[in-house]
Parts: structure tokens; sequence; C-alpha cells
């Protein structure tokens, strides 16, 4: 259970952060979580991709915001 609430605290971080580094706001809670989420797995994925690795809370953090924001300008490419 303890894993789970860092997990869920991790994505509405990574949303918020990823939010505000590419579009100057947030999504609300819901939006932060769905981003935050989805960008932990992407952004795992690039950092494998380039043989890379995060390790700890500090690394999931930031591999997650790395994730969010790529998804974030991948799907502002597809809006356009």
């Amino acid at each position: 259970m303890d894993g789970l609430l860092v997990f869920i605290l991790v994505g509405i971080l990574a949303g918020f952060l990823a939010g505000k580094i590419m579009k100057g706001g947030g999504f609300g809670l819901l939006g932060n979580l769905l981003v935050g989420i989805v960008g932990a797995y992407l952004g795992s994925f690039l950092l494998r991709l380039v043989g890379m690795s995060a390790y700890g809370l500090i690394g999931d953090i930031v591999t997650a915001v790395i994730g969010a924001i790529a998804l974030l300008w991948i799907i502002d490419l597809v809006k356009k």
C-alpha cells in the first residue's frame, strides 16, 4: 500500500511539473496523475533507449518528469 501511495504522488508531481514546464499550468489532479503515470513509463523507456537508468525517489521523479514532458510534446505535435 505504501508503494502505491508513493507511485501516485510521484505521478501527480511529475504531471504537475511537466505541465508547468510545457504549458505554464497544471491539468488538475486526475490529469496530472495520468500524465505523470504515462510519463513515468515513457521516461523509463527513453532512458533505457539511451543506456541510462535512475535510482531512488529523486531518480523516479526525474524520469517521470522527462517522460511527461516528452508525452506533452508529442501530444502538442499531434494537435497541430
